[in-house]
């Protein structure tokens, strides 16, 4: 595990960060290229439900602030019904990730730290499994795996991926 660069500094995401979460949204939907704007994103019902609302009971995620208090990440999860499932849906029980850096940080150990801090909370809290959603070529799709995460279905261009807790 690498740490985060220098000065990075983690906290619990509160109700504060709506707006910033929406905008983590954004980079993870685009993180190769853009093919989202934020307004499409907020009136896509099955992509804005990962942020609507923020915080809804049983959501939780963390963010990473650069020295100046500025936040460059997140990392946050939330769990969705059987009939208003995310991308990385599992289980109505099991909470999804979702997970952006800001483009200047990553490659930086920052997602790590995030995903490190935010398995830990999970953990803390009672939840067995975590699961998101990578698509092909994502960069991410390696930091997953190297924490344990497995492919456990496909949709589409792709993975599902789960983590059980205590199995790492």
């Amino acid at each position: 595990m690498n740490p985060p660069e220098a000065g990075i500094r983690l906290r619990p995401a509160a109700a504060g960060d709506a707006e910033f979460l929406v905008a983590m949204l954004v980079e993870a939907f685009n993180w190769d290229a853009p093919r989202f704007s934020r307004e499409e994103i907020l009136a896509t019902p099955h992509f804005a439900h990962y942020v609507t609302g923020w915080p809804r009971a049983g959501d939780f995620g963390v963010v990473a602030e650069d020295p100046s208090g500025t936040p460059v990440g997140a990392v946050w999860a939330r769990t969705f019904p059987a009939d208003d499932p995310g991308y990385g849906h599992v289980d109505p029980q099991v909470p999804e990730l979702t997970a952006a850096v800001l483009p200047g940080h990553r490659g930086r150990g920052v997602g790590g730290a995030l995903l490190d801090a935010v398995v830990e909370m999970a953990a803390r809290s009672g939840v067995d499994r975590l699961s998101l959603s990578v698509e092909d070529g994502n960069h991410a799709a390696a930091l997953y795996a190297s924490r344990g995460f497995v492919t456990v279905g496909r949709e589409g261009d792709a993975d599902t991926m789960v983590l059980r807790l205590g199995v790492r």
